[in-house]
Parts: structure tokens; sequence; C-alpha cells
């Protein structure tokens, strides 16, 4: 995105990639239907970055999701809106919209350097990178960096870009949208694994959020837990374990499913009772029955159903977590994302101290700061 800024407004690009092709990030993320961005009103949605709002709102501001919608759609993938206010484009993948845009780039005139990784600056300020043919080095008037997170580091982006800027401040990686650890009893974790936990709500902190989830060998991931994944990180760096309560009936009030629940037959077992009588599926009963084994309590079914603790005793690697938290520290930069001890230098996308969940607003972020961070360079150079 920085790439197609700076060469619309007449700047000659290079695009080095350390992977043999560019992208791989956003590819994996066509596998979900590459959730774009999100129609919610602009106010509401700059909320979802908490603490970073201030530092990214004004290149959201610039560049927001209706403006996002009609790039995409520039680039011959039309858009749609789902039920859950989500945007995808129709084809509901990437390379279709990848395959275009790499045109526009070469249209453009933008070089890709693909193997080129980036092994930080020369003393004279030049760009050192490693290649199939030994080390070159290559003099810009700008530069701008793009270095990505520490989530799935196999597509390119691993985090260990810190040392190669000495002297600027960055915060430590940490996972984010990412799943947590639950020890689970053998029966559950050989039967249910891989199940998902539908019309589901999670609740932490004083927050519930609504949605699915899904049963893994070693835990439960899925959206829910990942509205509520960065203060479920926080609260476990600071004890050893944190409980995430469960409402698998949040239709229901715990009024009428106790009302439900009150006219057990004698006969009849606790999983059909569960089943007849408060419409649980199979892993729900599951769920619940591991919790009376745990200790709960049988007379308070209704309450427990909607209100189940799950003992979460640590988070999924960074590895395998949709995105990640830290990077450069927003000190670092200016209001035009060019680091303040490095001038002509910019920087946009994950490698960005922020956070955000899942539903667009990672991908919005990173095309509007890579747009901003083009801009910028070319405005500094006087090119527009």
């Amino acid at each position: 995105m920085a790439a197609e800024a700076a060469a619309q407004s007449g700047a000659a690009v290079l695009l080095a990639d350390h992977m043999p092709s560019p992208a791989r990030k956003l590819l994996i993320a066509g596998r979900g239907g590459l959730n774009l961005t999100h129609s919610e009103a602009l106010p509401t949605f700059l909320t979802r970055y908490g603490s970073a709002e201030p530092h990214l709102a004004p290149h959201i501001g610039d560049f927001p999701p209706e403006a996002l919608i009609a790039w995409a759609e520039g680039l011959g993938q039309p858009c749609f809106i789902g039920s859950s206010g989500r945007v995808f484009p129709r084809a509901m993948k990437a390379s279709p919209l990848l395959r275009a845009w790499l045109a526009r780039l070469g249209a453009l005139g933008v070089r890709l350097l693909a193997r080129h990784r980036w092994l930080g600056f020369t003393p004279d300020g030049a760009a050192r990178f490693a290649t199939p043919d030994g080390e070159q080095q290559i003099k810009t008037s700008a530069t701008i960096l793009a270095l990505g997170g520490a989530s799935w580091p196999r597509l390119g982006s691993d985090g260990t870009w810190p040392a190669l800027l000495p002297g600027i401040e960055t915060r430590p990686f940490a996972p984010s949208n990412m799943g947590f650890a639950i020890p689970w009893s053998e029966y559950l974790r050989q039967r249910f694994a891989g199940m998902p936990l539908k019309r589901i709500a999670l609740s932490f902190g004083g927050v519930t959020q609504r949605g699915e989830a899904m049963i893994t060998e070693v835990g439960i991931e899925g959206g829910a837990v990942y509205a509520l994944s960065a203060t479920l990180r926080d609260a476990l760096a600071q004890q050893n374990g944190v409980t995430l309560h469960l409402d698998l009936r949040p239709d229901l009030s715990l009024t009428d499913l106790a009302a439900r629940l009150s006219g057990r037959q004698g006969s009849l077992s606790l999983a059909n009772h569960l089943r007849r009588n408060a419409g649980l599926a199979p892993v729900g009963i599951a769920l619940v029955q591991e919790a009376l084994k745990a200790g709960a309590q049988q007379s308070d079914l209704a309450g427990l159903i909607k209100a189940l603790p799950l003992q979460l005793t640590g988070c999924f690697p960074i590895a395998r977590a949709i995105s990640s938290a830290g990077g450069l520290s927003w000190s670092e930069v200016d209001e035009n994302l060019m680091l303040r001890r490095l001038p002509g230098v910019f920087a946009c996308g994950e490698m960005l101290d922020w956070e955000a969940p899942t539903g667009g607003y990672l991908l919005q972020a990173c095309f509007s700061t890579g747009r901003a961070a083009g801009l910028a360079a070319v405005r500094r150079k006087g090119l527009m």
C-alpha cells in the first residue's frame, strides 16, 4: 500500500520482500474470506484500537473503510457486507485481488525485489539486503519499513527486526487474537477437540462477548475468545491462571432456563435432561459434566450453564496467533510515521505498537498506515 501511494505520487519505488513471493500473510487471511474491514460507524470503529486510537485515527480517517472498499472494487473485486457487519470481497479470497494489485504496481513502475531480506542501514544510510547473490546495498531518498509483527513467522514477519534498529524503543511482541490453554480431561480432549461452540457468550472482567469458539486439544480459541484476548493475556501476565465464564445459552435468561430444568424426571439421565430441556449440544453437555466432576454444584444447573467456569492457564504461542501486540513505540515516530531518530525512514503496519480484534480492523489499519507512510515519504521529498 505504501508502494502504491508513493508510486501514484510520482516516486520511483523499489519494493523489497525477503520471501520468494509477496503478500503471503494477506493470502493466508484470504483463506478465511479476506475480511477487509468493517461497516460500523467510524467513531465506534476507531475505539477497537484501544490505547492506539489517537495515533491511528488520523490515518484511518484519511483512508477509512469506505475508501478501502472503493480501492478493492477499483481492482475488480466487488465487496459485500456480511450479517455481522464485516466487509469481504465477493470472491471471498485474496488471490484475485493480489493479482490485480501486483499488475497495477507493475504498471506504475514499481520494481519488486524478491528474496531481499533487510539487514539494517550502513553508516551513510544505505539499506543493506541479504540476497541470493550476496549482500547488496541500495541508497534511496526515503525508506518505508513494513516489517510486520511476530505472528505466523513462517509467512515472513518473524519479529526479529528490533535488533536492526539499535537505540529505537520497541515494546516486546506478545500474541494477540489467540487461543488459551485449558487442562481438559482426556475424555473431553479426545471426544470434542475440533468441535465448535455456537451461539455462546464469554465473560471476563465485566465484559461479555457473544459469538463462537472452538474446543482444541489444548484449550479454546475462536472469534469470541479473540475479542477478549488482550484483557485475558494481560491478566495472565499478572497471575498464574484466570477464570473465563462461558454462557452456553445466552439467548435464555437465568430464570427461564431454571424453569426449563426444574421438571427433570427421575429416570431421565443428566445428559438427556440437558439435551431436551436446556437445548445443549453434546459438547456443551460434556463441558457441564466436566465442571460437575470438578466440584460444581448440580443443584444449580441453570447457573452453571449460564456461567460455566473455564480455567485458563496460559496463552497459545505467538507463532499461531492471528496477530501480535507490541512493536515500534509511538514515541519513536512523528505524526507522519517518520522515525524521529532516522529522518527519511518511515514505518507502517503491524510493526507499530497497536493491536485490534478480528473483524476487519487489522487489515484496515495496515492499509491506512501504509498509505499514510507512502504519501508522507513523497511529501518530504517534495514530489507532491
